[in-house]
């Protein structure tokens, strides 16, 4: 009896390991279309990470991605996304146009643009999003201008990007 309860222990402990570890990412891909004069944004998030975070944010339950989720959801997104998602262009910072929003699975995904973007010198980058409610939250930016491509990794202690053209 002694043996078949460690054995149990034995297999339980590697399983709880995997199951309990989780990634704190999220994804946000820019390119640069120079026709449009426009930079265009996608900004993916996992969908139970944000919900904690906009539920704390705001001490409501907001139920996203579900038949329940409240009908301004995307106000809460605006607000949120212009907290925490800034982007400057030539040492300027730039509003960016909140597009909409898709549901994929388990994941959210932002549409931003910013117009008027007659040449590009400088980008910068900052993406604060999920940082205070998860630790080890990492923003990725994926940067596509032209045939140039450029990833940054941005944490806690490095929250923001800069390129230089």
């Amino acid at each position: 009896m002694n043996i078949k309860k460690y054995f149990a222990l034995f297999l339980l402990i590697p399983m709880c390991a995997f199951t309990l570890h989780k990634y704190y990412i999220s994804l946000c891909e820019i390119e640069y279309v120079k026709e449009q004069q426009s930079l265009q944004i996608t900004l993916g998030m996992f969908i139970d990470d944000l919900e904690f975070s906009l539920n704390k944010n705001n001490d409501k339950i907001l139920y996203l991605a579900t038949p329940e989720e409240v009908l301004n959801i995307d106000e809460y997104y605006k607000k949120y996304l212009h907290r925490h998602f800034k982007i400057s262009v030539n040492d300027t910072a730039k509003f960016y146009e909140y597009i909409g929003k898709e549901y994929d699975n388990d994941i959210v995904r932002f549409y931003l643009e910013v117009t008027n973007v007659e040449h590009l010198n400088s980008l910068e980058i900052i993406n604060t999003s999920l940082f205070r409610d998860f630790e080890d939250q990492q923003n990725i930016i994926k940067i596509k201008i032209n045939k140039f491509h450029k990833t940054f990794y941005l944490n806690r202690k490095n929250d923001k990007g800069m390129l230089n053209f």
